[in-house]
């Protein structure tokens, strides 16, 4: 992938795409796979917003079953068996284990017969799927010892057990958002990220296009195109703050979705449901308070998600200290052996999505689906659709289904592709175990386990691209991290980062779960300098830039403690050895919390 405005300046297109985050290059990819002429743009960089801010959870829709409303439940499978057929590198399976109390809502007879029912209602859910470790399993049950082995801190006298499904999980949000734009522009799509659209474009009342601004240069110019998709999430509203075309603006709720990980390594691989203290009023079967999550992902633990209505402009959605503080107290009191602390907390993520317009602070009314809107029934505007999605698993399927309104505007309709069976770049692996290991065999002199082992989740099929990045035989990592530099190079050379921040928070692992150190930025920095000639003042104001973005996710640098921690183990146990044993190994945090299925 190659950055350049003047392509989309010069084409007229079938359809232009606003919007980089998982729902747009969904599109982008469906609609060029479609035949269509294609453009994608997106004003900060792909998958920055809410795809990249996510809970890493891919949803089968069990939560559903407590609506009653099948047919959602039978979509969520769906796309969750389609991702895991199309990136296989990016999402596997996560078992969930529901603890279960006694009888009646809470008892194990009564979860485990809800969730064979789901597995009744999904005997197709591994269809198509080749990888056997891909594969979603059915419903078990654990008994009371089980449980307790794998979450000591639910000792609880009414405990009798637990109820395990499996959902999945994205091993790096951005990256299967940045598959989607690759799979776009390999399928003829022309994509640009910091490419802001200010405007729409006229023709009495048919929307043509977008007027554009290029973010790097400050340079604006027209897209032209024959329709339009909107897909900019909590931004679509302001680009449709126009009363002449779209009358008093109206903008509908939205939900500040957030959620912490903590430094703490898992006590087990699966991750765990919990009652929580906020209702789900709209469930018609099930428990009298919504299941709330925590997970493992790699080295450390997500907690969340907190919802709060967020009706401020969507730049200012970040997680203050203060939040930490009172989530931890809440924490705290319905666990107290967990004995967390908010300086345990390594990373914050939070996003904007559509939010249920009867919310308040205890009766949650989530938003259901997606917003799909025809601009032509809504306000006699031609030319238009507009997508703000909900959940990253619905994305490919939303994506389609904007697509398909859309295209009854058009003079054909090309047929609906198989976007949801033709991998994704990176994605074309038979069984990935078996992949890793062979790559991990071969891997260069220098590059570790570790790295060889995320280069391969994060680029798939594509990690050998990289690694051609390296310019001596032994390539080298950024200082005090796994990354390859090679990662780096390739960043700027193949997927459009622009920014410091981009490779840091997106293209790479670098600040996967916490503050990657001083170090690491620098020696990054360095590196893109060199390869985009950045002058000294422009070196100082990326890292700068880095440093803030950081620091709105609250990062923290654990890179010391862990070092330290390792150093103790070794003097103690035995000098020689090179592998720590998890400091708080006895505990995974899964906790309570105000959280969304």
């Amino acid at each position: 992938m190659q950055r350049t405005t003047a392509t989309l300046a010069r084409n007229e297109y079938d359809l232009l795409i606003i919007g980089g985050g998982a729902f747009g290059a969904a599109a982008a990819r469906d609609a060029a796979l479609r035949g269509l002429r294609t453009a994608l743009i997106e004003r900060n960089d792909f998958g920055g917003g809410a795809s990249a801010e996510c809970f890493k959870m891919v949803h089968g829709g069990i939560r559903y079953l407590q609506h009653a409303d099948i047919p959602r439940l039978r979509g969520s499978c769906h796309e969750r068996s389609a991702l895991l057929r199309i990136a296989p590198h990016l999402v596997s399976p996560l078992p969930i284990a529901i603890p279960t109390y006694g009888y009646g809502r809470s008892g194990k007879v009564f979860l485990g017969t809800g969730a064979r029912v789901y597995d009744l209602f999904t005997l197709d859910r591994n269809r198509g799927i080749r990888d056997p470790d891909r594969k979603i399993g059915n419903t078990r049950l654990l008994s009371r010892d089980e449980v307790l082995r794998m979450f000591p801190h639910l000792q609880t006298p009414g405990l009798s057990g637990a109820v395990v499904f499996e959902d999945g999980q994205m091993y790096n949000a951005a990256r299967l958002v940045l598959a989607f734009v690759k799979g776009a522009t390999e399928a003829g799509a022309d994509v640009c990220n910091y490419a802001e659209a200010v405007r729409f474009l006229w023709s009495g009342s048919t929307v043509r296009g977008a007027r554009v601004r290029d973010q790097l240069t400050g340079d604006e110019f027209d897209v032209r195109a024959r329709l339009t998709l909107n897909a900019a999430g909590p931004w679509a509203d302001y680009l449709q703050n126009d009363a002449q075309h779209f009358g008093t603006p109206k903008r509908l709720p939205f939900s500040r979705d957030a959620y912490f990980i903590i430094d703490r390594v898992p006590s087990s691989s699966h991750g765990i449901a919990i009652q929580g203290l906020s209702r789900d009023k709209d469930a018609l079967l099930g428990r009298q308070t919504r299941h709330l999550f925590a997970a493992p992902w790699r080295d450390k633990t997500l907690l969340g998600v907190w919802h709060k209505l967020f009706p401020e402009f969507p730049d200012r959605a970040r997680v203050l200290p203060e939040e930490i503080e009172e989530w931890m107290a809440e924490i705290n009191t319905v666990y107290p052996t967990l004995q967390l602390k908010p300086e345990e907390v390594s990373f914050a993520h939070c996003g904007l999505v559509p939010f249920g317009e009867t919310a308040t602070a205890t009766e949650l009314s989530f938003g259901k689906e997606s917003r799909l809107t025809d601009h032509r029934q809504a306000h006699n505007v031609n030319g238009l659709v507009s997508l703000v999605g909900i959940r990253f698993t619905m994305a490919r399927v939303d994506a389609a289904r904007a697509l398909n309104l859309l295209l009854k505007q058009a003079d054909r309709a090309p047929a609906e592709s198989a976007s949801d069976r033709l991998p994704l770049p990176g994605g074309d692996i038979e069984n990935f175990a078996s992949f890793e290991a062979d790559a991990c065999r071969a891997s260069p002199p220098g590059v570790s386990m570790q790295s060889m082992q995320a280069l391969v989740r994060n680029h798939g099929t594509q990690y050998r691209s990289v690694l051609d990045e390296g310019s001596n035989a032994t390539i080298a990592t950024i200082p005090g991290t796994g990354t390859l530099t090679a990662e780096v190079r390739y960043a700027v050379s193949h997927e459009m980062a622009v920014h410091l921040d981009d490779v840091v928070m997106r293209r790479t692992d670098l600040a996967a779960g916490s503050h990657p150190g001083r170090a690491a930025l620098l020696a990054t920095a360095a590196e893109m300098g060199r390869l985009l000639s950045w002058s000294a003042e422009r070196l100082n104001q990326e890292i700068a830039r880095t440093e803030h973005t950081l620091q709105t996710h609250l990062a923290r640098d654990s890179s010391s403690r862990v070092a330290s921690d390792r150093a103790a183990h070794r003097t103690a146990v035995d000098p020689a050895s090179e592998t720590a044993s998890p400091s708080h190994g006895a505990m995974l945090a899964e906790t309570t919390v105000r959280a969304t299925a």
